[in-house]
């Protein structure tokens, strides 16, 4: 999760910096190209910018705890800069322009492209984040969250054979709940137009050793084990290939 030179000016450390990072995910989904599915993502840290927030910065849950668009703190509340550090208005016009603008105009570009050759396209926003934290949300979390803006951000049919696959498998799971889909999810999502997008939150339990709770420096992360993350990433792939038979279905 790369943060440059420039913009690690004033955080505190660059271990808390990292904390909330979507850890392995590119490893658990590494599958996903050879199904067929394209892959965008971006190697910048959300603490630089998340681009998964509403550029605006409005608010995705209002009157529930969250971050920023560019964050100042982390999930757990711990400020990432040092008093007086933060972006001001000129630094986050900048990163906008930088990394979150160029990233949606390639999600952008594909969906159009896509969108050329089938009837359905599908927009499957990959996450992930600690079970346990308090400050977000009560409890435990799931293993599986799909989020699909209650409803408004992709076919009913496509979350209904996906719930199934989750269903089936030996996690947990939930559509709709603390994590309804950000704003990948709610910008792209438009089914009438035929692009349906699902945010899939994963809880880390799920693929990687965590522990559960608060974590320190020199204990997370822990180490991508193929092994451990194997039934997880088993029911990803049925979940993908569920998504890519959708998209491939001209009725």
């Amino acid at each position: 999760m790369e943060i440059p030179p420039e913009y690690a000016n004033g955080l505190v450390s660059p271990w808390l910096s990292r904390k909330d990072a979507d850890w392995w995910i590119e490893h658990v989904y590494d599958f996903a190209s050879g199904l067929g599915a394209t892959i965008i993502r971006t190697s910048i840290s959300r603490t630089v910018i998340d681009v998964n927030r509403d550029p605006a910065g409005i608010s995705l849950y209002p009157g529930q705890a969250t971050t920023e668009l560019c964050p100042t703190t982390t999930f757990d509340g711990e400020a990432l800069y040092r008093p007086g550090a933060e972006p001001d208005e000129k630094a986050l016009a900048e990163r906008r322009d930088l990394f979150f603008t160029p990233y949606h105009a390639a999600l952008q570009a594909e969906v159009e492209r896509l969108q050329t050759q089938h009837t359905h396209v599908v927009v499957y926003d990959c996450h992930s984040i600690r079970s346990v934290i308090p400050r977000l949300f009560q409890g435990t979390l799931p293993h599986l969250n799909i989020g699909t803006n209650d409803g408004a951000s992709c076919d009913p049919e496509l979350t209904r054979e996906i719930e199934a696959i989750c269903t089936e498998s030996a996690f947990t799971h939930v559509t709709n709940g603390r994590f309804k889909g950000g704003y990948i999810t709610r910008n792209m999502g438009k089914p009438a137009a035929g692009i349906h997008a699902i945010q899939m939150e994963l809880a880390c339990r799920g693929y990687m050793h965590e522990p559960i709770g608060p974590v320190a420096e020199g204990q997370w992360p822990t180490p991508y084990d193929a092994s451990f993350a194997a039934p997880m990433r088993s029911v990803l792939t049925h979940i993908l290939e569920c998504c890519l038979t959708f998209a491939k279905h001209e009725a």
